[in-house]
């Protein structure tokens, strides 16, 4: 009788022990940080909390609480490092002029992710190869042409990996990751059928939540939709409304004057104006700068003679915010009626794509 009183007040005590609360960590060594602080970033509902972590010899430490698993984002002066972790002990070890090639361990999410990269390896291989050669190209039409050609077959492949993956792991948080990053600039059909292969439990995650939410905005501007109406002032001041170009073909240009990647394909815009002006085809750029004098300027430096607008509320822009438009360049292509026949058109594909539609247009009196 003593020996099952004691047995069940050992019990009742081991039962009234306030539960272990597991914590994330994460422990760093990476030489070459020349930074005295880190920013460590995770998503959190629909922005972000960044903590501020001092670094002594490229060494610091962190440590939180994740609701869930998770990509993370480690921020210095130089470089980003992204990994999956949840409530884990996570150490980090390498040189960040590498970040590729850091050892991340312990954390099981990060481990599942260095998987998939490894299996498509063979593909960002070839990739950076070409990538090396991608000054050297510029210099001439054609190899310009044949190494986006090559590039864009890498990226498909690429693309069609990561959809297996996905449709094969409907409960991985790396999936609903892959998901959201393709969900950045990515047409809304092949992506909502993708989004509706999710296992329910990841699709009410956060993360799956907040990837419903870029669904619905990406709705908005799927290919055969109208475009809805909007008006912006023009470098004149004067307001400009898209629905009065009505009965023209019109390329909606989202760029800005800082943005290095809009910059180096202005000259393919004006090329194709210059090609297609007189067959129905307009162009209208939609700025995302915040300051006048840069937007002007950059006008004027690239010679581009369509329509400008902008609000000069920078990323704010009211018809970037409409259609979710998170990285740009970014286009859409218009028909007369006023609905999006095509989007995303730089390089030779913005050629080719005006090409098949306007060949037949009458020019314009």
């Amino acid at each position: 009788m003593k020996k099952q009183i004691i047995l069940c007040s050992l019990l009742a005590a081991a039962a009234c022990k306030p539960a272990v609360t597991k914590h994330a960590s994460i422990t760093a060594d990476i030489a070459g940080i020349k930074d005295t602080i880190v920013q460590i970033m995770r998503p959190v509902a629909d922005s972000a909390h960044t903590d501020t972590v001092a670094v002594k010899n490229g060494q610091f430490t962190w440590t939180g609480e994740l609701p869930e698993t998770q990509k993370i984002y480690i921020g210095t002066s130089t470089r980003y490092i992204e990994l999956y972790m949840g409530n884990d002990e996570v150490k980090i070890k390498g040189n960040i002029d590498s970040v590729d090639n850091l050892v991340i361990t312990g954390a099981a999410a990060q481990d599942e992710y260095n998987a998939f990269r490894k299996s498509i390896k063979d593909i960002t291989d070839q990739e950076y190869a070409l990538y090396g050669t991608y000054e050297e190209a510029q210099r001439n039409d054609s190899a310009k042409a044949t190494l986006e050609a090559k590039l864009d077959g890498l990226r498909l492949q690429r693309h069609d990996r990561t959809v297996t993956y996905i449709r094969t792991h409907p409960a991985s948080a790396i999936s609903v990751s892959m998901l959201a990053d393709m969900a950045v600039m990515g047409e809304f059909a092949p992506l909502d059928s993708l989004y509706k292969q999710l296992d329910p439990a990841a699709q009410q995650t956060n993360a799956g939540k907040q990837l419903a939410s870029r669904l619905e905005i990406l709705k908005r501007s799927a290919i055969g939709q109208p475009m809805l109406d909007f008006t912006q002032n023009d470098t004149n001041g004067k307001p400009v409304k898209l629905s009065d170009l009505k009965g023209k073909y019109v390329l909606l240009d989202f760029w800005a004057s800082w943005c290095g990647p809009c910059r180096a394909e202005n000259p393919n815009v004006l090329k194709a104006y210059n090609t297609f002006k007189d067959k129905n085809f307009i162009v209208v750029g939609v700025s995302l700068d915040d300051n006048e004098a840069k937007w002007k300027a950059a006008i004027k430096q690239d010679g581009m003679p369509w329509i400008q607008l902008s609000d000069l509320k920078g990323w704010r822009n009211e018809v970037a915010r409409q259609y979710g438009i998170q990285g740009i360049p970014f286009s859409f292509l218009i028909d007369p009626d006023g609905k999006i026949i095509a989007k995303e058109l730089r390089g030779q594909k913005l050629h080719d794509t005006l090409t098949a539609i306007l060949n037949n247009q009458k020019p314009t009196i």
